[in-house]
């Protein structure tokens, strides 16, 4: 997982948002598994109690739920926490067009901006290998170059396809 879940603008933070915003805890626990759900639910319940003290200490509170969700989120994926990213941290298109989709209930604008960015990647990897190919039997450092892009060109392929078909 890219570390948009880190993000301040990410699913993970966004949800636990919504959870203080609605003090329903429902809306968090998804993105943690069972064996932290304990943790997350104190969390939840000293963040509300501290929200109430004043707007700082609800700033402070809920800025430290964060942090606690998204280092159980990032535990249960085996990645190291190491604190909340900014808004707009490595967000790449793909990202945005697939949150976009589900929002939306239609693909359409992701598929096509995944099969542009295939098509244009295969091309460029193709064209790469393409350009090499016609050297110089006696160009001995020539040749390597051509099999080395050439090979890279297809273990991408076959990488590709291989995860893709693993779904």
């Amino acid at each position: 997982m890219p570390p948009h879940s880190e993000s301040m603008d990410g699913p993970v933070v966004n949800a636990a948002e919504m959870a203080l915003d609605m003090e329903n805890v429902s809306y968090i626990l998804p993105f943690v598994p069972v064996e932290y759900e304990a943790e997350l639910k104190e969390a939840f319940e000293r963040t509300l109690l501290v929200r109430e003290l004043s707007a700082d200490a609800a700033e402070l509170a809920d800025y430290w739920f964060f942090e606690t969700v998204v280092r159980l989120h990032l535990l249960w994926r085996g990645k190291p926490y190491d604190g909340i990213k900014p808004a707009g941290y490595n967000r790449r298109p793909a990202l945005t067009l697939a949150e976009e989709a589900l929002y939306k209930e239609n693909p359409s604008d992701l598929i096509n901006f995944m099969v542009s960015f295939m098509k244009e990647d295969i091309q460029t990897r193709f064209e790469d290998a393409l350009s090499k190919k016609d050297y110089e039997i006696s160009d001995i450092e020539s040749g390597r170059d051509y099999i080395s892009s050439m090979q890279d060109f297809v273990r991408y392929l076959d990488k590709l396809y291989e995860y893709m078909e693993q779904g």
